[in-house]
């Protein structure tokens, strides 16, 4: 169904805005153009579908570009988990926000949109959510390219004080409801300042639209609950899925193309090609010059990267 643009007509001018219903009664926002084979692009932390406005445009030239909300996230529902649950007993496993029910709901978006195979490019959250698609569904992702992210389970089980220091909202939004949700609330304008501000290259990068986009999302009731759920199944349940994968001898077959900033965090605190190469067989990229958020900081030098990746025929 069609749905409510706000400020993404000017990021994403003839472009269209849809909203979809998956199993469990969550609607993913998105944003679709182009023609041809279709291309999943997925946001991360804490943005929405606005941060492909600069590269999705020359993306659509040659694929169906679908940028999607995550849920929790931009205009995606929210759905409420409680930290207490009806038994003591029965501890909060966060799975409502599990990178495996995160990645079944784009699963599903784009089975309604009628494409069963497609390649996903995915920053930061986003890369998580693409990570487990891609082993869960092997079948429906063809190529996958992941920016400035390592798995999850090297990067919790390699932290160290730096990492730690830099990546202080992974340890901030993990403690228990409410305390995150409501500082983050208070001000939801000075949160988005202090993570995206005191990165490498500061807000300079970033258009006014895209910022206000998200700000305006950043404000919208559940989204801090959202984003703090996300966080906590990242430490807990979707550890735990990934511990299953490498014990069963799971991994990723697909062509992965890594992409980092040189400038960022991953850059300086993990070895992102021999740690994918760990969960993939078919692994390359490389550095790219810029800070966390590539698809903003770098969209000429990305898109350089990503158009002969998607564009390879298959192996």
């Amino acid at each position: 169904m069609p749905a409510a643009s706000h400020g993404l007509d000017a990021l994403y001018p003839g472009f269209e805005h849809l909203s979809l219903p998956t199993a469990d009664g969550v609607r993913i926002h998105l944003t679709m153009g182009g023609t041809g084979p279709a291309l999943l692009l997925l946001h991360g932390h804490p943005q929405t579908r606005a941060i492909w406005h600069k590269v999705a445009p020359t993306l659509a030239e040659h694929f169906t570009v679908i940028a999607a909300d995550l849920r929790g996230y931009g205009d995606s529902s929210k759905p409420e988990v409680p930290e207490a649950l009806q038994s003591p007993s029965v501890p909060n496993d966060h799975a409502a926000y599990s990178k495996r029910t995160m990645a079944a709901d784009m699963l599903s978006v784009m089975r309604q949109l009628g494409h069963e195979r497609f390649d996903v490019l995915a920053h930061d959250r986003g890369g998580r959510v693409a990570h487990r698609l891609a082993m869960d569904a092997p079948a429906a992702v063809r190529r996958i390219a992941l920016l400035d992210i390592a798995p999850t389970l090297d990067m919790y089980e390699g932290t160290n004080v730096a990492f730690a220091r830099a990546y202080w909202h992974w340890f901030f939004l993990i403690q228990p409801a409410p305390l995150p949700e409501r500082l983050i609330e208070a001000d939801p304008g000075a949160y988005l300042r202090d993570v995206m501000g005191r990165r490498s290259a500061g807000l300079a990068p970033f258009d006014p639209r895209a910022l206000a986009e998200y700000k305006r999302c950043l404000a919208l009731p559940g989204t801090a609950h959202g984003l703090c759920e996300d966080y906590r199944a990242s430490a807990g349940i979707d550890l735990d899925h990934d511990r299953e994968d490498r014990a069963a001898g799971r991994r990723l077959r697909m062509p992965l193309l890594a992409l980092w900033g040189r400038e960022g965090v991953v850059h300086r605190c993990f070895e992102p090609l021999s740690l994918w190469r760990g969960v993939a067989d078919d692994v390359r990229g490389e550095a790219l010059p810029c800070g966390h958020y590539i698809p903003e900081e770098a969209p000429e030098p990305l898109l350089d990267r990503v158009l002969p990746f998607f564009q390879e025929s298959q192996p």
